[in-house]
């Protein structure tokens, strides 16, 4: 190989290196600002905040959708580790909280995670095939805690969607003023979950799969 090709091999893996570069830099930018302005920004926006040209986040990444997609796959792969590292904590009421906590903490710090999550923003699919991924693993945790006598027997999976909505709904209208006092409501909410005496009855039955999944806008074939 003479001198010219070496030359020309190192160029190329310098390129390389730049276009990988920049596309991280267009990644980390995107959760910057998705997390703190939502999804309505545009690509144009995110690649001024990665201080790369408009073109080049558009050929790393085509459309801000891409960026959707791959963020949000992100977090679906950290919600599947921690569910899974739930499963074998010691004390199965601590992996439960613990798990609903990590959850709440990535919605209170991403608002464009609520945005995927709890509107048609970024599209139904996505959250269909996150539930598919993470809900059986969530419903190990859920059963854990019960078998061991910690959380009520009559919790259903189909409520822990409601209980995620109930307080990303306080999340929402209380981070102007405190970014923290949804933690007051998890408490809460935990509290009425563990098995105690006088615990009360549930007053109605709990959706089924297909009713939750209706609720979530995710099966409309039945609506």
């Amino acid at each position: 190989m003479d001198g010219t090709d070496s030359s020309a091999s190192r160029g190329a893996r310098r390129l390389r290196r730049d276009a990988e570069a920049n596309r991280q830099r267009t990644l980390q930018a995107a959760r910057e600002v998705f997390a703190e302005r939502g999804l309505g920004v545009n690509l144009d926006d995110i690649a001024r905040h990665a201080g790369v040209g408009v073109a080049t986040s558009y050929r790393h990444f085509g459309n801000k959708q891409a960026l959707i997609n791959e963020l949000f796959e992100e977090r679906v792969d950290a919600l599947a580790v921690a569910a899974e590292q739930a499963l074998t904590d010691d004390d199965p009421w601590k992996g439960f909280v613990d798990l609903l906590t990590l959850i709440l903490e990535l919605m209170a710090a991403d608002r464009g995670l609520r945005e995927v999550v709890f509107s048609e923003v970024g599209g139904r699919p996505l959250v269909a095939q996150a539930r598919r991924r993470f809900m059986p693993a969530a419903d190990a945790v859920m059963r854990r805690a019960q078998d061991a006598g910690r959380l009520r027997p009559d919790l259903a999976m189909t409520d822990l969607p409601l209980i995620f909505y109930m307080v990303s709904c306080v999340i929402q209208h209380t981070q102007p003023v405190s970014s923290a006092v949804w933690r007051r409501c998890l408490t809460i909410v935990l509290d009425g979950l563990q098995v105690r005496p006088g615990l009360t009855d549930m007053p109605v039955v709990a959706l089924t799969t297909t009713e939750e999944e209706r609720v979530a806008g995710l099966n409309s074939s039945h609506s």
